[in-house]
């Protein structure tokens, strides 16, 4: 295990460079805390380095590395025992239903989304260009991991919706002014769900590309619902009709 003491250390700032997107954009790698994720990292085989505060054995190059370090590279107030750096997902082919997030903004929203999808086996997520970075550390740390387990694009949404229109998929925009009351059983396969952002709802394009609309009936006391509350209950609803 090599030892790092210096912040001025080369490794040191490679390694803070990847708290900027432009810089994990470019490398393909990101940072993740505690031992938790890396455990869960490690079963996915994407763990590259390991940085840790007491000598510990790894599969991987480690280093053995100050609390100074580990507090610049930390996005937590109470900074962790061990940090890695993790190569990021490969997509693979989008294939069967799935959920399309168009703008989500907010960190916490997209990582709840993701860990939605696990919990109600939902494994292809398509995030528009738009959408907040997967690699934020907000994201991975709401996900607990769990986002390891799916496939996930980020691509241009008016040419994945115009795709999946050729091979016949029905795309239902969530929107509560036009459509339907949101019913399973009207759901026809290949199917996919298009969930606007947080302040906009569904963009223009997903407006306009949209096959069917739909809605989730709610108490007239209730204005709207959150986003990844939204994106969480047509999840569990669908994998109920699966069931």
């Amino acid at each position: 295990m090599k030892k790092i003491e210096s912040l001025e250390n080369q490794k040191v700032k490679e390694w803070s460079r990847l708290k900027e997107k432009k810089y994990r954009d470019l490398e393909s790698k990101f940072l993740i805390e505690g031992d938790h994720l890396i455990e869960e990292a490690q079963k996915h085989g994407i763990v590259l380095e390991v940085l840790s505060l007491e000598e510990k054995n790894y599969p991987v190059p480690s280093y053995l590395v100050t609390k100074e370090i580990m507090k610049k590279l930390s996005e937590q107030q109470t900074f962790p025992q061990q940090m890695a750096v993790c190569q990021k997902l490969e997509s693979k082919n989008m294939e069967g239903n799935m959920l399309i997030l168009d703008g989500i903004q907010d960190p916490g929203n997209l990582g709840t989304i993701l860990r939605s999808a696990v919990a109600f086996d939902f494994a292809n997520i398509f995030l528009s260009s738009s959408c907040v970075d997967l690699y934020n550390p907000k994201v991975i740390r709401s996900t607990e991991g769990m986002f390891f387990e799916l496939n996930i694009v980020r691509g241009d949404l008016v040419s994945m919706i115009g795709k999946l229109k050729e091979e016949g998929y029905e795309i239902i925009g969530l929107d509560m002014l036009h459509g339907e009351a949101f019913e399973p059983e009207n759901i026809s396969e290949p199917y996919a769900f298009v969930i606007g952002s947080e302040g906009k709802g569904l963009s223009k394009e997903s407006l306009e590309l949209c096959t069917k609309f739909c809605y989730l009936p709610m108490s007239k006391n209730a204005e709207s619902l959150n986003a990844a509350v939204c994106a969480s209950i047509l999840l569990y609803e669908m994998s109920k009709r699966r069931l």
